[in-house]
């Protein structure tokens, strides 16, 4: 099976498999085979249950409702995509937008994730932009990388980049606390940072989607593109 069937197949087992568990699946269903990494994007995804929540402005319990239950879905997604891919998944980030419907499942299959002579116009203009956005956050990453795994999708992978406060705040046991806050802070900042990004990347920035591995110290952002040339 190709690449192209491969993603064709994956996302139509994803959409269903989120369709039965949230009792509706997404409109649309993109997904990126680019070893080390695979990368899938949602949207038009919200179930009739969540929207009456949100239009309580109970966003947080969607998105703890959501946290538990990709958790338990998580075998499930990765052995998809073994089954398909015969890729061994050894980490999954995922994140929502719930605003524009959408949402990412960045996941990477091995620890070696540099892909060689891997680059684009301005991508040295793009880390520091990542880095000063990361130190207003947090602090100076220690390293910033990222790819460009098609026309519309753009990974930036960030490591070293948590202050000693989220480390014991993540040893206490706050990690869904400490997540819920930096998504909204993270986020604020990349959107404040929307218009360098876009003209650096010569793109729209339609949607931006962070997660982070706490424990490893790391951290995706995935961002949305629009090509305007």
């Amino acid at each position: 099976m190709d690449i192209k069937a491969q993603q064709t197949k994956l996302a139509n087992n994803l959409g269903k498999l989120l369709r039965d568990n949230f009792g509706k699946g997404p409109e649309a269903v993109h997904v990126t085979i680019y070893e080390p990494y695979v990368v899938i994007y949602v949207s038009g995804f919200v179930s009739p249950m969540e929207q009456v929540l949100l239009n309580q402005n109970e966003e947080l319990q969607v998105m703890t409702t959501r946290e538990l239950l990709v958790k338990t879905l998580e075998p499930q997604i990765t052995g998809q995509i073994k089954g398909i891919t015969d890729l061994d998944i050894q980490h999954l980030y995922y994140d929502w937008n719930l605003e524009l419907q959408s949402g990412m499942f960045t996941m990477i299959h091995s620890d070696k994730e540099n892909i060689a002579n891997h680059s684009y116009k301005n991508q040295k203009l793009l880390h520091k932009e990542v880095e000063e956005v990361t130190q207003k956050a947090e602090k100076f990453p220690h390293d910033v990388s990222s790819y460009l795994l098609d026309q519309r999708t753009l990974l930036i992978i960030r490591e070293g980049i948590m202050v000693s406060i989220e480390k014991e705040l993540v040893q206490l046991g706050f990690e869904e606390n400490l997540t819920l806050a930096k998504r909204n802070l993270e986020k604020r900042l990349l959107y404040e940072h929307s218009q360098s990004l876009e003209i650096i990347l010569d793109s729209k920035v339609t949607d931006i989607l962070v997660a982070w591995d706490f424990h490893k110290d790391k951290s995706t952002i995935l961002l949305i593109l629009n090509p305007t040339s």
